[in-house]
């Protein structure tokens, strides 16, 4: 284990502290260290050295920005790290499709996938106003796509890396749709943030195959 990979989680902890007790400064400090804790990672693990590291790298930048903008409840804050993470998941997806995915399994699992879609859109539709059901749906559509990749490509050694780490930002966005859409609440994010910053080191872990 790196230092930034220990780092990332102390920060990680520091920023739970920080969103229990509603210390606005704790919250943002760690939440960007911890951010570009995972960047620092995929720079250790040897992204930067060939093509499909230098995606993966592109697509946790995007995460990260995505984390700067969240720091904000302000509604066009929100929409801007929407579409910073939908960039991510699609960095993501492209990174899986350059290392090769077997397409049939792909159109297969894919078509299983619209099921967890379809239940998380009709359980968020209620709670999303006008405005935001397109973005929503589109990054529902996103999410799913780089599920998709994530669990038919080949990484060799690292494919359960790529396929853990895609699962589990695929489940910490579930706890931010019901903390921004549905009801917010510190348990959404006691076990969302953990999720999430468990993902991105993973990935970005994997990131140097």
């Amino acid at each position: 284990m790196t230092w930034s990979v220990v780092a990332t989680l102390v920060l990680l902890v520091l920023l739970l502290v920080g969103e229990a007790r509603e210390h606005a400064v704790l919250q943002r400090l760690a939440k960007l260290g911890a951010s570009a804790g995972f960047l620092v990672t995929a720079w250790q693990a040897g992204a930067l050295e060939h093509d499909f590291g230098r995606i993966m790298f592109a697509a946790l930048v995007l995460c990260a920005i995505g984390d700067a903008c969240l720091l904000s409840r302000a509604k066009q804050w929100f929409l801007a790290g929407l579409v910073a993470f939908a960039l991510g998941h699609l960095g993501y997806a492209a990174a899986f499709v350059g290392i090769g995915i077997a397409w049939g399994s792909a159109a297969v699992l894919g078509a299983i996938l619209l099921v967890p879609a379809w239940i998380v859109w009709r359980w968020l539709d209620p709670h999303i106003s006008a405005d935001m059901r397109v973005p929503v749906l589109a990054y529902v559509a996103i999410i799913t796509t780089m599920m998709t990749c994530a669990w038919t490509c080949d990484a060799g050694a690292a494919t359960w890396s790529l396929r853990i780490g895609a699962t589990a930002f695929y489940l910490s966005d579930l706890s931010v749709a019901r903390d921004v859409f549905v009801r917010r609440a510190f348990v959404n994010r006691l076990w969302g943030l953990p999720a999430y910053y468990v993902a991105q080191l993973v990935l970005a872990s994997a990131s140097g195959v």
